[in-house]
């Protein structure tokens, strides 16, 4: 799991009613928590992110489509939603919020955070400047 980019996942918990977000790999391997939610249960809901991603993706052709793009999941509890984007090249971010969470808001923020996050993992390698013979 990458720490560095925890605080950014704390950062979709701005919105009221938004409880937990985790960064997630394609192959289901958490990437990063934000805080409050512990490492087991973030473990659990990413490799359970990825089936529905997968599981997700493969229904396009009941829009009449196969060859439409995944955009997002979303999931509605009787308590709470879960939103799921796609937050780069085989990466997934996902969100817990309450029922009383603003849509709009949260799939904003989400977007938002999705930018921010490609452009920390997109980053080239800091070169060492180091001076010497």
């Amino acid at each position: 799991m990458n720490n560095d980019l925890s605080w950014m996942l704390d950062s979709a918990l701005e919105i009221p009613g938004a409880l937990h977000a985790v960064l997630v790999s394609s192959d289901g391997l958490l990437r990063a928590r934000s805080k409050g939610v512990g490492k087991d249960d973030a473990d659990k809901a990413a490799a359970a992110m990825s089936g529905m991603q997968s599981l997700s993706r493969s229904l396009a052709f009941f829009c009449s489509r196969s060859d439409l793009r995944w955009q997002q999941t979303l999931v509605e509890f009787d308590g709470g939603w879960i939103f799921l984007i796609s937050a780069g090249d085989g990466a997934y971010l996902a969100v817990s919020a309450s029922s009383d969470v603003d849509m709009a808001d949260i799939t904003f923020r989400m977007q938002q955070l999705v930018g921010q996050l490609g452009k920390v993992m997109t980053a080239p390698p800091r070169e060492s400047s180091v001076i010497g013979p």
